[in-house]
């Protein structure tokens, strides 16, 4: 077994002795930084890799810290002034993952980079810690290479505000296959029903 399937191992088992240290010496390091830090190197080099990053030029880490829970509905006072059917205001949850909020965040502070995938490095009782891998398409080291010079095409500027990445398509419902995605056939659920009951009149029939 190679070094990174050692990792890999040490990983899964978050239960270890080994590990729960380290997560929680971590936390605490984490809380005292800011919301989004930059790192100089990813805390899961074997995830990272995985997921697409080189340490090489034109590619970036950066960690960010989202509040965990679900969303409160915005309403002053709770008062929603309609059916009783609209009137929650605490337990409602946002339509997305916090790993796709992170990935937005992530792509808000760093501009001019493109967001290429994240994964999860620590929790605690008030946030989840992700890690969040940017590639500047602007380099000429991204540019010249043709393993990842397709996310330079503009068609990917915030493709994680679209839900274009990984996480991104795991909310949309996008992660199934065969028969059992039938109903997200064209992009969405909503998408493949209004395909489905938009009557096409052609001119010449």
């Amino acid at each position: 077994m190679g070094a990174y399937k050692y990792l890999e191992e040490i990983w899964r088992k978050k239960q270890s002795d080994a590990l729960r240290f380290l997560l929680r010496v971590r936390a605490w390091e984490y809380r005292q930084g800011k919301k989004i830090q930059k790192v100089s190197r990813p805390t899961r080099t074997d995830k990272a890799h995985k997921l697409g990053y080189k340490a090489k030029q034109g590619y970036s880490v950066f960690r960010v810290a989202v509040r965990r829970g679900g969303r409160k509905r915005p309403n002053y006072k709770g008062i929603v002034h309609g059916k009783p059917k609209n009137q929650g205001i605490n337990q409602l949850k946002y339509a997305r993952n916090l790993r796709a909020v992170a990935e937005e965040r992530a792509g808000r502070h760093a501009m001019n980079m493109r967001v290429l995938n994240s994964y999860w490095v620590n929790q605690d009782a008030t946030y989840k810690y992700f890690e969040v891998i940017c590639v500047d398409p602007s380099h000429v080291v991204i540019r010249n290479d043709p393993r990842i010079n397709w996310i330079v095409a503009p068609v990917h500027k915030h493709r994680e505000r679209r839900g274009l990445t990984s996480a991104g398509k795991k909310h949309r419902g996008l992660r199934v296959k065969g028969h059992r995605a039938n109903n997200t056939m064209g992009g969405s659920h909503r998408a493949a029903w209004k395909r489905r009951n938009t009557q096409n009149m052609r001119r010449y029939r």
